[in-house]
């Protein structure tokens, strides 16, 4: 099941999302879900073609608990050892857009760069000092995300909160698929100034990480509690680089769909 958040005419609302996405956003519809989509759903039976609402954030999260140098070749591109154990640091709730919604330049960086991630979303109970099995009842769905980073701040700061907690810093969408294998699932980021000119920028495969999904839930619910609709980011692969404005930029997930935003200065 896919499960987003939209915006419509009167108001907003969770729904599933029906129909293939292969045949393009023409072809899908969203069928409105009563109240909050943990738990047993209840639907209202109101429902809307999908290129008639507008997308939000599939989640609003308290945290986004991010994992970095998940994949070596990602730790080797920006010549890091990889860790012994996960490497974990946290992303304001405020860093949080969604579908279509502008990653905004900060002043302060002159080195934006994507990082396109597998994001998993935690369900009802949560998850408070879990082994992998509680760790997996407690994943509620997955979704794609950008760990938009200020690679130069991140540098020159020792510690990552500023380069990785701008608002804007963290899309996460388009929706949130449940009940997915994400033990090998192709992973891809492109970056262009228009659909027909989309450069490859990264591409990996979910099977390359060196800590899995469960191992990562588990070992952070050991460090702090993990609550309904906190979202993890399990870490990227090779191949980050900088965002321009003007840049559209795209994460695709196999089994998941794709996350499109463009790229502009701070206002």
């Amino acid at each position: 099941m896919r499960i987003a958040r939209f915006a419509h005419a009167k108001g907003m609302s969770f729904g599933a999302v029906e129909g293939e996405p292969e045949a393009g956003p023409q072809g899908l519809t969203i069928a409105e879900i009563e109240g909050h989509p943990f738990g047993k759903l209840s639907f209202s039976g109101a429902r809307w073609a999908l290129s008639d609402v507008r997308l939000l954030s599939p989640i609003l999260p308290s945290k986004v608990v991010c994992v970095g140098r998940n994949y070596a070749d990602h730790a080797a591109e920006l010549g890091n050892e990889v860790p012994k154990e996960p490497l974990l640091f946290l992303k304001p709730s405020t860093s949080v857009i969604g579908p279509r919604d502008a990653i905004r330049l900060p002043i302060f960086s002159k080195q934006v760069e994507h990082e396109a991630e597998l994001a998993v979303v935690i369900g009802a109970p949560g998850a408070r000092r879990a082994d992998r099995a509680a760790a997996e009842r407690a994943i509620f769905g997955y979704t794609c995300a950008n760990d938009v980073t200020a690679r130069d701040l991140q540098r020159s700061d020792g510690q990552w909160t500023r380069a990785k907690g701008f608002d804007s810093f963290c899309p996460i969408g388009p929706w949130i698929t449940t009940g997915l294998d994400v033990s090998d699932l192709e992973i891809r980021c492109e970056v262009g100034r228009n659909p027909e000119e989309m450069e490859v920028r990264q591409l990996g495969r979910t099977k390359d990480m060196v800590f899995d999904v469960p191992g990562l839930v588990s070992y952070i619910s050991h460090v702090m509690t993990l609550l309904p609709g906190d979202v993890v980011l399990t870490g990227t692969p090779a191949g980050v680089s900088p965002l321009l404005e003007g840049d559209t930029v795209t994460v695709r997930i196999e089994g998941i769909g794709e996350l499109s935003n463009p790229v502009v200065p701070v206002a």
